[in-house]
């Protein structure tokens, strides 16, 4: 089944009265991701993580001006806490959000300050390859699926269906496919081997948020047992 578009949903936001807020939700998130990058690093003159914190705005700012006008439904969904949300999956988020805080600093203080790890221009090239397809990924997930949310539960306050378009037609979960290309590229473009340490723990969590996920929906929304059938694999095809 495909998923019918939600922007007219009771709970969806108006544009204006969500533009300023959005905003300032941008500014606030992206100079704490600066500072756990330059503070310890202790400089400024880092190329590759300016390149990271302004390539990352363009993507949610990109993202907010599609979701106002596209799809204000999944924008008010990926912004609030529903009261639904699985325990197990709030124990993983408190647990990815610190990972990625350890990333950050870790990359800051390798590749920013100390060099702990040297990364040759190859890979560096490679990491920012699969940085930007990641980002492709996770775009093309969030323009098929109007149920992306950030938290797991089953949205009943929005119609949710199965979603079977787009990347959906190849894997299940391709969204997480595309968060842990991200996390995986992400420190040896900035220029750390070090940083791969907690990226790789954050893969490994995601891979276990997929199967919980995935169990919890062919328990309890219709019709994902029979897409399963059709669809096998949750993130690599041929793999998993």
């Amino acid at each position: 089944m495909v998923q019918s578009k939600s922007s007219t949903h009771p709970h969806s936001p108006t544009p204006a009265r969500g533009v300023g807020r959005l905003a300032l939700r941008l500014v606030v998130l992206l100079s704490v991701l600066a500072g756990l990058l330059f503070l310890p690093a202790g400089r400024l003159d880092w190329l590759e993580a300016w390149v990271f914190i302004f390539s990352y705005g363009a993507f949610l700012s990109a993202y907010a001006v599609w979701g106002v006008r596209n799809d204000p439904g999944q924008l008010a969904e990926r912004s609030r806490m529903a009261p639904n949300v699985k325990s197990w999956d709030k124990r993983i988020n408190a647990l990815y959000t610190a990972l990625l805080l350890i990333t950050l600093v870790l990359i800051g203080f390798d590749a920013g300050r100390y060099a702990w790890s040297s990364v040759p221009p190859a890979p560096k090239a490679a990491g920012w390859l699969g940085y930007v397809l990641g980002g492709a990924l996770i775009s093309w997930s969030a323009v098929t699926n109007t149920y992306l949310s950030r938290m797991a539960r089953i949205q009943h306050d929005r119609g949710q269906t199965v979603v079977s378009r787009g990347p959906y037609r190849r894997v299940r979960h391709p969204m997480y496919l595309g968060i842990i290309l991200l996390f995986l590229s992400l420190p040896p473009a900035l220029g750390s081997f070090l940083g791969l340490i907690p990226a790789s723990l954050i893969g490994a969590l995601f891979l276990l948020r997929t199967h919980k996920e995935d169990t919890m929906l062919k328990e309890e929304l219709p019709g994902y047992a029979e897409y399963t059938q059709r669809v096998r694999y949750r993130i690599l095809p041929g793999v998993w």
